[in-house]
């Protein structure tokens, strides 16, 4: 029976071919319901995938390195005030970061100024950050119009804010050349990213900002965390690291401020900390902010709990309506296939009798039918999955929303619309082997 598989196909597709426009007509329910279905997918994936990028940005995966260890409070609270000032990060201990601690998915060094710039007639004091490509990752930026600078060329990109400031709300800066410290820099992308001070900034290669400010160190490095959650480690590691590099000597302090400060043994010349414990501590006093990160160690752990338990929840809802959808879809296509197979057997009664007449067994006449019900319905999952592809493609990109279509999710649907082919093809198939055939060959 078997051997005879690709005699059946064969069979099914001539058979198929008959009346083109009637298994068109058939295939649409199986058409539009594998394309819907995909289509949702592929955005539902794509926009999930966005909304965790979203979340992790905003507070749980980030780590700031800070040059130079000034604490509020100093010894009034019995914690050692640091070095103050100091001038000691370098890209040497950037490398290092990012070639030993574990975990770490992006990390850009970070210089700031306050300066005048220009452009054309239009001039503003604002914030320069010097900064390498990766900052935009980091900070999971939205370029647009335009793109991220290319590392060490004269180039910048500047946030909508100032933008708008400078040329006019809405308008399109990329392309025009701004002055910043006597030096010129084309503008190549505007962030629409609404982090504290981003609106507000003209980002620039670091190296362009250590040349004109005649530095060699580093203000400040940011870490982005490949998981959520491992912030408070990768600040760990981090603080120990440096502390080696640096030649630091003794022992640390237990609680939070303390062990910023070094106490213990020689005052650190940085500071380490998690954007989740920035934001926890913004505008609290040394003491206040001692009492909220000791009862709160595990933060940003915290924060991922509540993140993943949300995106679950909204994956879980996304997942039943999906299903739904997908279930009245393909059983819609089911029956209109095992309707035009039950048509298809009356119709070619007298075949069906000749064949049994002339030696085909019931279980022949069957598995012709059922490969040919399975055909008609994998042909339908076929134009579905490109149809499908392209609408998420053409959604996607009129209005901005991500797309992501998983090779996992093109086979399923091409798994249950062979499936669906077979289930709704087996009463039609055993319908013809059952005939009769006297009758059938009686049949005008």
């Amino acid at each position: 029976m078997f051997a005879l598989m690709p005699v059946n196909i064969r069979l099914a597709l001539r058979s198929l071919s008959r009346n083109r426009m009637r298994t068109l007509l058939t295939m649409l329910g199986m058409i539009i319901g594998v394309a819907a279905v995909l289509t949702m997918v592929a955005l539902g994936t794509g926009a999930r995938a966005s909304v965790e990028g979203e979340v992790g940005s905003a507070g749980t995966k980030l780590v700031f390195v800070h040059a130079g260890n000034y604490t509020r409070g100093g010894e009034s609270v019995g914690i050692t005030a640091g070095t103050g000032a100091a001038n000691t990060l370098t890209i040497a201990d950037m490398t290092a970061i990012k070639n030993e601690v574990v975990g770490i998915k992006q990390i850009s060094p970070a210089l700031t100024t306050r300066t005048s710039i220009s452009v054309g007639a239009s001039k503003a004091f604002a914030r320069i950050e010097g900064v390498a490509p990766s900052f935009a990752q980091t900070y999971s930026w939205d370029v647009r119009p335009g793109k991220v600078f290319a590392d060490g060329a004269s180039e910048a990109v500047i946030g909508r804010a100032l933008a708008d400031q400078l040329f006019g709300p809405g308008a399109d800066p990329t392309g025009k050349t701004m002055l910043v410290r006597d030096a010129s820099y084309q503008i190549v992308g505007v962030t629409s990213g609404d982090s504290e001070d981003h609106k507000d900034s003209v980002f620039i290669p670091y190296q362009k900002l250590q040349a004109a400010l005649g530095k060699t160190s580093i203000d400040e490095i940011v870490i982005a965390a490949e998981k959520a959650g491992e912030a408070s480690r990768i600040a760990e590691d981090v603080k120990q690291l440096l502390r080696k590099r640096h030649g630091m000597s003794g022992g640390q302090a237990k609680t939070y401020l303390s062990a910023q400060a070094g106490s213990g043994g020689t005052p650190d010349d940085f500071i380490v900390e998690t954007q989740a414990a920035q934001a926890l501590t913004k505008g609290l006093y040394t003491p206040a902010a001692a009492f909220a990160l000791a009862n709160l160690p595990k933060l940003d752990e915290v924060n991922l709990e509540e993140m993943a338990d949300t995106l679950d929840h909204a994956s879980d809802t996304m997942t039943a309506l999906l299903a739904s959808i997908a279930g009245v879809s393909l059983i819609v296509g089911g029956i209109g296939i095992m309707n035009i197979m039950l048509v298809s057997v009356t119709e070619r009664t007298r075949e069906i009798g000749l064949r049994i007449a002339t030696g085909a067994r019931s279980g022949d006449v069957a598995m012709q039918f059922l490969i040919e019900a399975v055909t008609l319905s994998v042909l339908g999952g076929v134009i579905g999955l490109f149809l499908g592809l392209a609408s998420s493609w053409v959604i996607g990109k009129s209005l901005g929303w991500p797309v992501a279509v998983s090779a996992a999710s093109m086979a399923m649907a091409m798994g249950i619309s062979a499936a669906v082919g077979l289930i709704f093809g087996i009463y039609p198939a055993r319908r013809a082997s059952l005939l009769d055939p006297i009758d059938a060959l009686r049949t005008e």
